[in-house]
C-alpha cells in the first residue's frame, strides 16, 4: 500500500537515530518548472518526506509567505489538476520518498472525494492534510482515503481539548501534524514550550509517529523538536529560500536550507 511508505518513512530515520525532516513547497512556485528540481535537490539534501502545497484561493491557515507563494503559484496558472501531474513528473524523475498533498477541502469537495483521492493516489500521493478539516467532519474523507491507500493526516493544536486529540488520533494515517504555535503558519525565532506537552499528551492517544509544524526555521528548532517527536516540518523558511534569488537558483538554495537542517535532527540520547 502507498501509505507504507510513510511508515518505512519514519521507521529508517528512527534506525538512523534522528527525526524525519519533512519540506512543505508551494506546486509551482516560483516557477512551475522547477517544481520537480526543488524536490529532487531537498530529497538529495536529506529531506525524508514531501509536504506538497496545492494552492488554494482562500488559505486561512496559511500565514503571509506560504499564501504568498500560493498566490504566485495560481498565477503561474497552478490547479489540483497541475499538481497531480506534478506528482507525476516527480515520480518519473525516480523520486520514491513519500509524498503527501496539502490542501483545502473545497479542492477535495469540488471535485468529488473518491475521483480526487483515487486520482492523487493513482500517481503516487500517500497522504492529505486538509487544515480546514475538522476531525469530527472527517469521515467521508476518511472513507475515500481508505478505499485508495491514503493517509489522511490530522492536525492537533496546542489549544485542542484531550477529546478532539483522542477524537483526532482515532483513524489517523501517517502521522499526527503536531502545530507547534497559536496563530497561523510561519518562521519564528523559538519553538513553543508547549509543544512538547502537547506531543506527550497525542502520545497517550496513538503509537502512530508525531511531526511537529509551524515555526520551524533553523537546525536549533529541529534539535529541540528531536528531544520529544519523530518528525520536523518546515515550510515559510523554506519558501523564504526560493524567494531570495533568481528562480533559477531556487533549486539549489533550497537543498542547501534543508542540508543545514539535517544537522538538527539527531536524537540526544539523555543519560539517567
Amino acid at each position: 500500500m502507498a501509505t507504507d511508505r510513510i511508515k518505512e518513512a519514519f521507521e529508517k530515520a528512527k534506525a538512523e537515530g534522528r527525526i524525519a525532516l519533512i519540506p512543505y513547497i508551494t506546486v509551482g512556485f516560483p516557477e512551475l518548472a522547477f517544481t520537480t528540481d526543488i524536490v529532487r535537490s531537498v530529497v538529495e539534501a536529506g529531506a525524508d518526506i514531501i509536504e506538497l502545497g496545492v494552492p488554494f484561493s482562500d488559505p486561512l491557515g496559511d500565514g503571509p509567505t506560504v499564501q504568498a507563494s500560493g498566490h504566485r503559484a495560481l498565477e503561474n496558472g497552478v490547479t489540483p489538476i497541475t499538481c497531480i501531474e506534478a506528482v507525476k513528473e516527480i515520480r518519473a524523475a525516480g523520486i520514491k520518498v513519500p509524498i503527501i498533498f496539502m490542501g483545502y477541502y473545497n479542492t477535495i469537495f469540488s471535485m468529488g472525494l473518491d475521483k480526487y483521492c483515487k486520482s492523487v493516489a493513482s500517481v503516487g500521493v500517500d497522504g492529505l492534510i486538509v487544515p480546514d478539516l475538522p476531525s469530527a467532519e472527517a469521515g467521508p474523507l476518511h472513507d475515500a482515503c481508505d478505499r485508495f491507500g491514503l493517509s489522511l493526516i490530522p492536525l492537533v493544536a496546542l489549544t485542542s481539548t484531550d477529546h478532539s486529540i483522542e477524537h483526532a488520533c482515532t483513524r489517523a494515517g501517517g502521522f499526527i501534524y503536531c502545530v507547534s504555535v497559536l496563530g497561523v503558519t510561519g518562521a519564528r525565532a523559538t519553538v513553543s514550550s508547549r509543544v512538547e506537552g502537547l506531543a506527550n499528551k497525542i502520545r497517550g492517544f496513538t503509537d502512530i509517529p508525531v511531526a511537529i509544524g509551524f515555526g520551524i526555521s533553523t537546525a536549533a528548532h529541529v534539535a529541540e523538536v528531536a528531544k520529544f517527536a519523530d518528525g520536523a516540518i518546515v515550510g515559510s523558511a523554506l519558501i523564504n529560500t526560493l524567494t531570495d534569488g533568481e528562480a533559477s537558483g531556487a533549486a539549489k538554495r533550497a537543498g542547501t536550507y534543508i542540508k543545514s537542517l539535517t544537522l538538527g535532527t539527531p536524537r540526544k540520547v539523555v543519560a539517567n
